[in-house]
C-alpha cells in the first residue's frame, strides 16, 4: 500500500504541473481542476503505459492530464441545478456555488477543448504512428461522448424514481463511469505502442474496474458522511436513484465490487501482463474511504 501511495502523489504531482501551466488566467477552470481529487484515471493511463514497457514518458502526462480534464469538466456540469444540483465537490463548494452557474457551465464547455489542446500536445510528443495518435484521440472523445460519459449520464437522469433492473443499471455505468477509466488504460497501452491483444486486455482491466468503482461509490453514498467523502452524501437516495445498494444491500454490493476486481486482475494474468501496481489499484477501487 505504501508503494501505492507514493505512485498515485508522483502521478498527481506530474499531472497537476501539466494542468496548472496549461490554465493559467482562467480562475474557474483552475478551481475546477486543481482542487483535491485521486487523479485516478491519470494513475491507470501511467500505470498501464508502464505495464507494456512504454519506452519514452514524453507526452505521457499530457495525455493523463488530458482524461482528468474531461474528467473534472464531467463534474462541473453533473452538479449544476439543472443535473444533480450539488453544493460541495472534492471538500469543497462546487464550481456554481464558488462562483455562478453560468461562469461554471462555460468552464466545462471550455473544459473540452482544453482537453484536445492538452492531448494534442502529448500527441506530438509521441513517437507513435499517425494511425496509432488518432486511436488514442479516438479513445478519450469516444468513451466521453454519446456512447460513453455523456450518453450514461442522460441514462442516469431518465431513471431517477425508477426501478431499474442490475443489468439496467450496470450498463447506465459502463457508459457514466467506466468508459473514461477504461478509457485510460487503453490510451496507456496505446502510448506504448502495445500490442492489439495487450491493448484489449487493458480495457477488459478498465471495465471491470470501472462498474467496481461504481459500485464502492454507492456503497460510500449510503454508508459514509459528507465530510468523510469531501462531497455530498446520501444524495442519491435524495434523488430517489436506483443503485447497487438499493439492488443488493451493501454486504453484497461491497462483494460484487471485490468480484469484479478480481475480475480485472485476472485479465492481466491471462494476457500475461505483470503490474502491482494496477493490481493494488482494483483493490484500492475497491476498499477506498472516500
Amino acid at each position: 500500500m505504501k508503494a501505492l501511495v507514493s505512485y498515485l502523489a508522483d502521478a498527481r504531482s506530474r499531472v497537476d504541473t501539466v494542468l496548472a501551466s496549461a490554465t493559467i488566467g482562467d480562475e474557474v477552470v483552475r478551481y475546477s481542476l486543481l482542487g483535491e481529487g485521486k487523479r485516478l484515471r491519470p494513475t491507470l493511463v501511467f500505470a498501464a503505459h508502464e505495464a507494456l514497457n512504454g519506452s519514452s514518458s514524453a507526452g505521457v502526462a499530457e495525455l493523463a492530464a488530458a482524461v482528468e480534464v474531461v474528467h473534472a469538466y464531467s463534474l462541473v456540469h453533473d452538479d449544476l441545478p439543472c443535473m444533480d444540483n450539488d453544493d460541495l465537490r472534492r471538500g469543497r463548494p462546487t464550481a456554481h456555488r464558488a462562483f455562478d452557474v453560468p461562469r461554471a457551465t462555460r468552464a466545462g464547455y471550455d473544459m473540452v477543448a482544453l482537453a484536445a489542446r492538452v492531448l494534442a500536445r502529448g500527441l506530438a510528443a509521441l513517437e507513435l504512428s499517425t494511425e496509432r495518435r488518432r486511436e488514442i484521440a479516438l479513445e478519450l472523445f469516444r468513451a466521453a461522448g454519446a456512447g460513453g460519459m455523456i450518453g450514461g449520464q442522460t441514462l442516469d437522469l431518465e431513471a431517477e424514481a425508477k426501478a431499474l433492473p442490475v443489468e439496467a443499471l450496470a450498463e447506465v455505468h459502463r457508459r457514466k463511469t467506466g468508459a473514461l477509466i477504461a478509457a485510460s488504460c487503453v490510451i496507456g497501452g496505446l502510448a506504448a505502442n502495445g500490442t492489439r491483444g495487450h491493448v484489449e486486455a487493458l480495457r477488459a482491466y478498465g471495465e471491470a474496474i470501472g462498474l467496481a468503482f461504481q459500485i464502492a461509490d454507492d456503497v460510500l453514498d449510503a454508508t459514509a458522511t459528507s465530510d468523510q467523502l469531501g462531497k455530498t452524501a446520501g444524495k442519491d437516495a435524495a434523488h430517489a436513484k436506483a443503485t447497487f445498494v438499493t439492488l443488493l444491500g451493501v454486504g453484497a454490493a461491497r462483494a460484487e465490487a471485490e468480484r469484479l476486481a478480481a475480475k480485472a486482475v485476472d485479465q492481466l494474468r491471462q494476457a500475461g501482463l505483470v503490474s502491482p501496481i494496477l493490481v493494488e489499484l482494483a483493490h484500492y477501487i475497491v476498499t477506498r474511504p472516500n
